[in-house]
């Protein structure tokens, strides 16, 4: 299957399992017939092989209490077969869209999840689902844009899915307002049945817009302790650490950091790339790897920016009647800003060294004919890093390796697959990239 269709077909399904039936569930009536009709056999025979016994596949539209983990395509999923130039659409509506169906796709399964922000997420989800009594009180920290309210949103949604029906969703400015009503109005007592009795999770974002507000503060604290003393769960967000928020009352800001504090950091080359792929495949764009990596390498930004430049290319290719490529790639970065410098590019066989100190084998060992796991895997490393750290083709970094150009290829789509699979590989290529990142770095200076 082409590397596009299993993007804009495949990939939107979401699976239940229910003893020996398979469903998938699909956004729309015209996904679920595309399906139907050109993959569901092939889909059924690679079930039942990794299963070892027979199963029932069946495809259906997701029914409402499954819809929020179904990710929508665009209203003519035909045109996810067609060129990059006629889907802008989902990017664009996603983009306009209130704040009620923003909300409606933030879930743990989009999350693209990296070095850079999985405490935040692991811990995130056990929130949402209660299974760490000690972690109650959990205090999320980004700058703008990194992925906080994704997953405030996201607990808010899991939580709910788990069966947990008293959750509160609340800005800070929000609980202000509605602090300042019921004071005005003499109605604590319903602000307190409100936010103290009638809620399990409370979810709170931006607290740093609380800094000026003392008697706000106050009543947060309180709200806070009362929830924690009957064993509710309670996430807080900002964009700074609690220690920072100044001027806020210091009880509350040693509160907020006896919890534990997860801090999203800005996203590294690979979940750039992730980020880019997801967003791009969920409007039904085809992203040629080349732009891929014209944006990766260009792009340092927060998850915002790495939107608002697919928002600009998609919606230029649309409007120009222009294929997406690298030319247009190019001017829809110079629009938005410029391209941050590029680091000096590093030769094939150093690349390769550094692998091979990192596992303690020789150069020559990856270059060898072994299959061994432990030769076989460093191999394929060295392969997609020179592909990321190197302007060499894949033929010379074949020739580097004892390969052609098709097994560099192929051994670059499995580590790429296998990377958002196994945590631990994915561990291994961080702490590549940082020595390779150090490496580029001393040779620019």
């Amino acid at each position: 299957m082409t590397a596009h269709a299993l993007e804009a077909w495949i990939r939107p399904l979401v699976p239940r399992t229910e003893g020996e039936h398979l469903r998938l569930l699909c956004p729309t009536a015209f996904h679920r017939d595309r399906v139907r009709e050109r993959f569901l056999g092939q889909i059924s025979r690679c079930a039942c092989e990794e299963a070892g016994r027979d199963l029932r596949v069946e495809v259906e539209i997701a029914s409402a209490a499954d819809a929020v983990a179904v990710q929508p395509r665009t209203g003519d999923a035909a045109r996810a077969r067609r060129d990059a130039v006629s889907a802008p659409t989902e990017i664009a509506k996603r983009a306009a869209a209130p704040p009620a169906q923003a909300a409606f796709a933030y879930t743990f399964d989009n999350f693209v999840v990296g070095a850079c922000n999985a405490l935040a997420r692991e811990a995130s989800l056990a929130v949402a689902h209660g299974r760490q009594r000690p972690l109650s009180l959990l205090f999320l920290t980004a700058a703008a844009g990194l992925g906080k309210t994704h997953l405030a949103r996201a607990i808010v949604g899991e939580a709910r899915r788990q069966g947990c029906e008293r959750v509160l969703y609340a800005s800070a400015e929000g609980f202000t307002n509605d602090f300042m009503t019921s004071i005005r109005s003499r109605r604590m007592d319903h602000f307190k049945r409100r936010y103290r009795q009638g809620c399990d999770l409370f979810v709170l974002e931006d607290v740093q817009f609380l800094r000026a507000k003392k008697a706000t503060q106050l009543e947060l604290f309180h709200t806070i302790t009362h929830l924690l003393d009957v064993g509710a769960r309670v996430v807080l967000t900002a964009d700074r650490l609690p220690r920072d928020i100044d001027p806020l009352e210091l009880r509350l800001r040693s509160q907020m950091a006896a919890g534990l504090v997860a801090e999203l950091e800005p996203p590294d080359a690979i979940v750039r790339r992730e980020i880019l792929r997801a967003k791009a495949a969920a409007g039904g764009v085809h992203l040629p790897g080349e732009c891929l990596d014209l944006l990766v390498e260009s792009l340092r930004g927060s998850v915002r920016d790495l939107e608002g430049v697919l928002i600009q290319l998609v919606a230029s290719a649309s409007l120009l009647k222009r294929r997406i490529d690298v030319d247009l790639t190019r001017e829809a970065l110079r629009k938005l800003g410029p391209a941050a410098p590029r680091a000096a590019r590093l030769e094939p066989a150093a690349v390769v060294a550094v692998v091979a100190a990192f596992f303690r084998a020789r150069p020559e060992t990856l270059a060898s004919r072994s299959r061994r796991r432990d030769v076989l895997v460093p191999r394929q490393l060295a392969m997609y890093l020179c592909r990321r750290y190197t302007d060499a083709p894949l033929g010379a970094i074949g020739r580097l390796l004892g390969r052609d150009h098709p097994a560099v290829g192929n051994a670059i789509k499995v580590v790429e697959r296998r990377m958002l699979e196994h945590a631990p590989l994915r561990y291994q290529v961080e702490a590549l990239c940082a020595r390779l990142d150090a490496l580029e770095k001393s040779g620019a200076q």
